[in-house]
This record gives structure tokens, C-alpha cells and sequence, in this order.
């Protein structure tokens, strides 16, 4: 995993955290740590509480049935769990979707149909609708909720949140990268606003620990 850190687009209140990307080359490297500041909560657990919460972007995309997807309008008044990856990544990606979705296995069925988990890929060019509906469900959970569209437009809502990604990056060998914050938001669903922030390294445990308070717009 190429490793990197991408300077996130919104600052919100007081701490530090460490933005790290993936790209597919298999290379290891850093480049320096750009932060995004987030709540002053003392990291004695996954979830960072934000003092700020993020506005909800005003995205609307293409879902893995090649349909308008208004996330908003479908996510209104839901806990929701908001990640961009790719399917082409070979690690953090398909290793985050497949720990919420070990979680979710935990849950009573009425907590699992109220949760949406909704991959945003950063890289739509290869990640059509039909690519992310094969991938999700062998990631995650065939309940997930895969979107793409235009790059600029996705690039946009996830600096509105707080999260750098870069254009895909073709390499003389012919490898893609696609360089991206690699936290996952909770929207509440009493407000929402984007409240709690996970990062690359919170495990399948963590999430499971964390869901049924997210799913009441409770603080983890």
C-alpha cells in the first residue's frame, strides 16, 4: 500500500488527526503528515467526537442499479455511515467495508435495516455502477450502498467533510492510484450532521462496540 497524507479541506476545532490515503501500486512510502484538527476528546477509543459536526454534502451520484441517488433526500432522518475508497484498492478499503460489516452482523435485524453504509468511490472511471455491485456485497454487505458519478463532483462532497482525494494517478507500469482520506463519517439521524469521525485502523470490534448508540444519535 502506497501510504500518504492529504490535507483535509475543512478544519474543525482543536486536535490532530493523520489523513492517510491508499493507492495500488504496492509500494510503500510517506510524504510528511498533513492534519485535518478535529475534536480535543482524548483518543482512548476509536470514535472522535466533533466538536463541529459536518453538513450532510448535497450529492447526488448514480447507485449500483445505474439510478439517481439524491444522498440527502434517501439518507434523511438515518444513521449513516459515509466512506470513499475504490474498488481496486488492495487493503484499508475492502479491509473497512468488511469490519462494519462484521459488525452489523452483531446487530438485532430492525438496527441493521435502519443503518445505510455508503461507499463513494474515488475512482468512478473504473468504479461504474456495475463494478461497485459486484464488489460491495464480497467487500461488505450487500446492503451497502455504492455510488459514482463524476470525479469533480465526488472530489467536492468529500472535501466538505473534511476529506482529500486526489484525481487517479496512472503510472508508467501501468498501475492506478488513487490517493484518499481513508476515515469513515456517522451522520446522526436525530440531525443530520456528521458527529463522529473513525479512522484506517478502527477495527470490526470498535464498530460493533460503537453501532447501536450511532444508530440512536448517540455519542460512542
Amino acid at each position: 500500500m502506497r501510504t500518504k497524507t492529504l490535507l483535509a479541506a475543512a478544519l474543525i476545532a482543536a486536535a490532530g488527526l493523520t489523513l492517510s490515503a491508499c493507492g495500488s501500486d504496492g509500494k510503500n512510502d510517506s510524504a510528511g503528515s498533513a492534519v485535518a484538527e478535529v475534536s480535543a476528546q482524548p483518543k482512548t477509543k476509536a470514535a472522535t467526537v466533533l466538536d463541529q459536526p459536518f453538513t450532510k454534502p448535497d450529492l447526488v451520484l448514480t447507485d449500483t442499479k445505474g439510478e439517481q441517488y439524491d444522498l440527502r433526500e434517501r439518507t434523511k432522518g438515518k444513521p449513516t455511515l459515509i466512506y470513499f475508497g475504490y474498488t481496486h484498492c488492495p487493503d484499508v478499503c475492502p479491509l473497512t467495508m468488511s469490519n462494519i460489516a462484521i459488525a452489523m452482523k452483531q446487530l438485532p435485524q430492525a438496527d441493521r435495516d435502519k443503518l445505510q453504509v455508503v461507499f463513494v468511490t474515488t475512482d468512478p472511471e473504473r468504479d461504474t455502477s456495475a463494478e461497485l455491485a459486484k464488489w460491495l456485497p464480497s467487500a461488505g454487505d450487500p446492503s451497502f450502498t455504492g455510488l459514482t458519478g463524476d470525479f469533480s463532483t465526488i472530489q467536492a462532497a468529500a472535501r466538505s467533510i473534511g476529506i482529500g482525494i486526489d484525481p487517479p494517478k496512472k503510472n508508467k507500469d501501468g498501475t492506478v492510484e488513487s490517493m484518499h482520506g481513508a476515515q469513515v463519517i456517522a451522520f446522526s439521524p436525530k440531525t443530520d450532521q456528521g458527529y463522529v469521525l473513525y479512522g484506517e485502523d478502527t477495527s470490526a470490534d470498535d464498530y460493533a462496540k460503537d453501532l447501536p448508540k450511532l444508530i440512536q444519535g448517540e455519542k460512542p
